[in-house]
């Protein structure tokens, strides 16, 4: 096209402004989000899209869902359960142990709640797989 420059691609985004979509997309383009949710993720916060709120605390558990998943944990029962992946497991409580560590003092009561008994669940379920297990040897 003469009117672009040859700097690399160029990204177009025609959702909501009444334009139409290239022919090459062979998917509808999603609706434009509403202004107010646009603007702040917070109308997510609030349920509208179903969506937990992205704080320390939910942090804290979506890291060790992950860790206990890794240790054999099926926390959806639709979903196959995850092979065994215990050197993982460690890695991801020995992060969130560092971080308990480096945010000594600047946690909320609420958020050092969840991040201690998050480590000690992970680290009872890591010591019960692990303990006179010596055999276990995982990629």
């Amino acid at each position: 096209m003469g009117d672009e420059k040859d700097q690399g691609f160029v990204i177009r985004d025609r959702r909501g402004r009444g334009e139409e979509a290239p022919a090459a997309a062979s998917a509808p383009t999603p609706p434009a989000p509403e202004p107010a949710a646009a603007e702040s993720h917070h109308a997510d916060a609030h349920g509208h899209a179903g969506h937990l709120p992205v704080n320390f605390s939910s942090f804290v558990i979506s890291m060790g869902s992950s860790a206990l998943m890794l240790m054999g944990e099926q926390l959806d029962p639709q979903q196959p359960a995850m092979p065994l992946n215990l050197p993982q497991a460690k890695e991801i409580i020995d992060l969130l142990s560092m971080l308990e560590e480096k945010t000594r003092g600047n946690l909320t009561p609420d958020e050092q709640v969840v991040m201690k008994d998050m480590l000690y669940a992970l680290r009872m379920k890591f010591v019960s797989l692990t303990s006179g297990k010596s055999s276990i040897h995982t990629p």
